[in-house]
């Protein structure tokens, strides 16, 4: 299979996003449908729903977005674009990373921004200028091939209600 240049999409973030979550860059299946965290063994919507107190994963796609909005949860990636033969983050080659530092610079009212995976924080800190009284947290990623079960994953997830 030849690897392909994908790009991520636009930052879904408002003027008063307390809480940034930042993926690496969008699987096959959510670049196809243009929507974050589309696969649906994906576990995202489920645990930040957990996070927020509210069933994402039972809702149309844009009433989430409306929720988190309303949550003053921010969602982007930390790749504009990469080469990519798969969805798996371990063959992402060629990833040109976004001004994560501009994106924050216009968020007055940000306490925390969190990686979804380990490649979206090994990529994104390093975007990320020094930031007084923000939290900035790794978490495990939300991908059902990241197998360390959904209540761990939860257990750490939750971390991120300190920022809402």
């Amino acid at each position: 299979m030849v690897a392909v240049r994908h790009a991520s999409f636009a930052p879904h973030v408002a003027p008063d996003t307390r809480l940034l979550i930042l993926g690496s860059l969008p699987g096959a299946r959510s670049l196809a449908e243009r929507q974050y965290y589309a696969h649906p063994t994906n576990q995202f919507w489920r645990l930040l729903g957990e996070v927020i107190d509210r069933q994402l994963a039972n809702m149309p796609y844009e009433e989430r977005l409306a929720v988190l909005r309303g949550a003053k949860v921010g969602l982007w990636d930390v790749i504009r674009s990469a080469e990519r033969r798969t969805s798996s983050d371990s063959l992402i080659r060629e990833a040109e990373a976004h001004d994560l530092a501009a994106l924050v610079a216009v968020l007055p009212d940000l306490r925390m921004i969190a990686f979804n995976g380990g490649k979206a924080a090994a990529i994104g800190r390093k975007q990320l200028p020094v930031l007084d009284g923000v939290g900035v947290v790794d978490l495990p990623s939300s991908s059902a091939a990241h197998t360390i079960g959904f209540a761990a994953k939860r257990d750490r997830w939750l971390a991120l209600r300190d920022a809402l």
